[in-house]
């Protein structure tokens, strides 16, 4: 089966092609500011990635013509975990406004779509959107029936380290109660409870530990205070929650390999912020423990910062009481991709219907 997988992010698209299990073709299209200051809104940029995606095609010479193209998923309306058929709802309501977030993930499903509809027999996908919504009962309800809670998280990657880690020692997902930590520009925690996400913190709007660019949860009467206090507009709000927030704003970057060198060359503001974001980290990865009542198989860690022995370090020094922790750094979402969409190609997953 051939799979072209298509990830676009907020400065570069991702792209490859897959034959079966096997990777031929790996891509990371970066795309200056200057290049994207054009478009005003991020839907309008879809075109544009698209003939890029195909343009990397052409220089491979790899023929457009596949079985399936498989997109990250947008942040449309909340739902279960799996695989979906990009249908017209779907991409309306990227189009016109469902979406929650206008965040460049949007440009998946429309790019995907755009391929597959000139190709003969050609199916399109997205898998385990940041929306993915599996929540218990109980997590779903604040201290306000104004805003009951919801999440936005790394479920993409979390579910494929959750699999990979499965099969490492022999087990299903399904049978394994799981708390998984995702670190990245955004940091997210879920726990994993039989296969589903029973409870995750919104990792973009302001919920949990910050992160390099996030403020995490917040302070919520001295947030209001500061919306009405006419230092800031709206817009210049949103950038203090996600953008020029956490590491960030503490920092002034939000490099993680900047920042550990500071730490190695004696910056102790550096550490002191760093450690903080981890005892953050920390205190989530055990309040999930209480969603789990205990009953924990594993921690597992993954994302970008995973790569640093000294994060991972310090977390397991103060998670591992709870459970074994074990390590899977960086992103795993071109594979997942792929490996989503050949399960269904192959029969041993069903595409469900966004509606």
């Amino acid at each position: 089966m051939k799979i072209l997988v298509i990830n676009p992010g907020s400065t570069s698209t991702k792209m490859a092609v897959y034959d079966d299990e096997q990777p031929i073709l790996l891509r990371n299209i970066s795309h200056s500011a200057e290049e994207l200051a054009q478009y005003g809104d991020v839907t309008e940029q879809h075109e544009l990635r698209k003939q890029l995606v195909l343009d990397e095609l052409h220089a491979a010479d790899i023929p457009v013509a596949f079985d399936a193209v498989i997109g990250r998923g947008g942040l449309v309306k909340p739902l279960a975990g799996g695989v979906y058929e990009i249908n017209d709802l779907m991409l309306q309501d990227t189009l016109n406004g469902c979406a929650m977030h206008n965040h460049a993930c949007n440009l998946g499903c429309l790019i995907a779509h755009d391929i597959a509809k000139d190709i003969p027999g050609c199916r399109a996908f997205i898998a385990d959107p940041g929306v993915v919504d599996e929540l218990s009962p109980l997590a779903r309800i604040s201290g306000s029936p104004l805003m009951p809670r919801i999440c936005i998280w790394h479920a993409l990657n979390q579910r494929a380290i959750a699999r990979r880690y499965a099969r490492g020692i022999g087990r299903e997902y399904e049978d394994l109660n799981l708390i998984i930590c995702h670190l990245g520009g955004g940091i997210s925690v879920a726990a994993h409870e039989h296969g589903r996400a029973i409870d995750a913190n919104n990792a973009l709007d302001g919920e949990g530990p910050f992160s390099p660019e996030r403020a995490g949860s917040l302070p919520a009467a001295d947030l209001i205070r500061l919306c009405f206090s006419g230092k800031y507009n709206e817009k210049q709000l949103l950038k203090r929650i996600a953008g020029k927030a956490g590491l960030n704003a503490h920092l002034g970057t939000n490099d993680m390999r900047e920042i550990l060198q500071r730490i190695a060359d004696g910056d102790e503001h550096a550490r002191l912020i760093v450690e903080a974001m981890l005892y953050h980290v920390a205190k989530n990865i055990a309040a999930e423990a209480a969603v789990l009542c205990g009953n924990i198989d594993a921690i597992l860690l993954t994302g970008g910062m995973a790569h640093s022995d000294y994060i991972v370090g310090e977390l397991r020094r103060r998670v591992g009481f709870l459970a074994p922790v074990y390590c899977f750094p960086g992103e795993n979402e071109m594979e997942a991709l792929a490996l989503n969409a050949l399960a269904v190609l192959q029969g041993t997953r069903e595409a469900k219907v966004y509606e």
